[in-house]
């Protein structure tokens, strides 16, 4: 059986009060509406249908390729924005799904239980329904003796007794397909609204005398639509809770989950720690075994196991493995560091590669460059990659002791196990095995070539 979803995300949302789309804010890194597109794809068989209208460009260009698109002009109801996907569905399914874009905390779990109640229906549809005490401008649902529905009252024109019904119309749908096009035709224009409200759908199907199906949701905060910035930050805790729920499920530590903000595609292993305030956002990668934060933010990176992050901040950045930064170090796009690498406070790393050992003390800046493994670079140490034209790389062997305070003047490349002297201004290539000093910087000796060993103090 066929099942195609539809979205709808044509309304302007208002009460935002934004030049942003509302289907379009961020929760926890995603559009409101990937959320709402990820639970009916959970529960449907076809590629699904967004009717946009407000900003539709800029929504069809934010679903990309994972949504078809249709466009309601002008927006006239939510009977009407179905009615827009009648040409590019009729026939070519048999059941449809329809909810909001703006409720991005229901699971693709409950559409699907939604789905599986219609099959069994030998009625034209079934609706999601919860029972709450703050109604928050919901249809009220009344039901028939045999528990099917028999109509939706919409708040402004119910009566006292009709008020106190504390179940309440969720707005999501599913429909036999034959039924739903036929349906869309014979709904009324709302004399008080002026539009197509696709609630009046229950009132076709009673008349006809076919069942109306009602799924409750269980879980009340799946339902919270959003409609200002206040719901907004209130579905954003929310869907943060459940987000740190499943990581600590799977194995993770986090010392204080109030504290802890991790967007929803951020991936974690078993037995890393996250400590208070730290930020993981965007397609970041953590291996197993870390310790993050506190007081770290890290943005679309890839961190290898068994690293330590302490209040510092990466952004298109990887670590390999047992990596230690911090504190107060920073990692720019194209930053890679490699297995042991040591990174102390103060420093920052661009579009440079660490091999394996390098340690970087404090207070250094190292950009365009690739520095082999085992070198030291001194306190203060600038890669000077910047002519005021164009970036130039520096290149520093493996073994080399880069002296505190020294500028390397890019393009440059130093020879493995050379030495800088402090505040060295290197502006030319230096040889293997060689020790420069001075401003410029000049060789003023060629080094006893010694094994790994001996330079570390111990017996050859």
């Amino acid at each position: 059986m066929k099942v195609t979803g539809i979205l709808l995300a044509a309304g302007q949302g208002t009460r935002m009060k934004s030049n942003l789309p509302k289907v379009l804010h961020p929760i926890a890194g995603r559009p409101m509406i990937w959320h709402a597109l990820q639970a009916i794809r959970a529960a449907t068989t076809e590629r699904p249908v967004a009717v946009v209208g407000h900003s539709a460009q800029q929504v069809t260009d934010t679903l990309g390729d994972s949504a078809r698109t249709v466009v309601q002009e002008p927006q006239l109801g939510t009977a009407h924005a179905v009615m827009q996907v009648e040409s590019v569905l009729n026939g070519k399914t048999d059941l449809v799904v329809v909810c909001y874009s703006d409720m991005p905390l229901l699971r693709g779990e409950t559409l699907l239980k939604l789905v599986e109640t219609q099959k069994s229906n030998p009625g034209p549809f079934s609706l999601l329904t919860v029972t709450a005490d703050d109604p928050r401008g919901f249809g009220r649902i009344l039901r028939q003796k045999d528990g099917t529905v028999k109509a939706i009252v919409e708040e402004y024109v119910a009566t006292p007794g009709e008020l106190q019904v504390r179940e309440l119309n969720v707005g999501a749908y599913c429909f036999r397909a034959d039924w739903l096009w036929n349906a869309l035709g014979r709904i009324s224009k709302n004399p008080r609204k002026g539009e197509y409200y696709l609630t009046d759908a229950v009132e076709l199907a009673v008349k006809e005398g076919l069942p109306v199906q009602a799924v409750e949701v269980d879980d009340i905060e799946e339902t919270i639509g959003i409609n200002t910035r206040a719901h907004l930050a209130e579905v954003e805790a929310t869907m943060r809770r459940r987000i740190n729920h499943r990581h600590m499920l799977n194995g993770v530590t986090l010392i204080d989950p109030a504290s802890a903000y991790i967007d929803v595609e951020v991936r974690i292993g078993r037995d890393t720690v996250i400590l208070p305030n730290t930020y993981l956002h965007g397609s970041t990668e953590v291996g197993e075994g870390n310790q993050i934060g506190p007081n770290t933010i890290i943005r679309d990176s890839r961190i290898g196991d068994r690293c330590k992050v302490l209040a510092s901040v990466m952004e298109g950045a990887r670590l390999e493995d047992d990596v230690d930064m911090g504190p107060f170090a920073r990692l720019r796009k194209g930053a890679h560091l490699g297995n042991h690498v040591h990174m102390g406070n103060f420093g920052e790393v661009k579009d440079s590669h660490l091999a394996e050992g390098v340690k970087m003390g404090h207070f250094s800046y190292i950009g365009n460059a690739r520095i082999g493994a085992n070198t030291n670079i001194g306190a203060g140490t600038i890669t000077c990659n910047y002519d005021g034209d164009q970036k130039h790389d520096t290149e520093i062997g493996e073994e080399v002791f880069i002296g505190s305070d020294t500028m390397l003047v890019a393009p440059v490349r130093i020879g493995s196990r050379s030495r800088t002297g402090a505040a060295a201004v290197v502006t030319k290539n230096v040889p293997q095995d060689t020790l420069v000093v001075g401003m410029p910087a000049r060789a003023i000796k060629k080094l006893e070539r010694k094994s790994k060993k001996e330079g570390r103090g111990e017996r050859p």
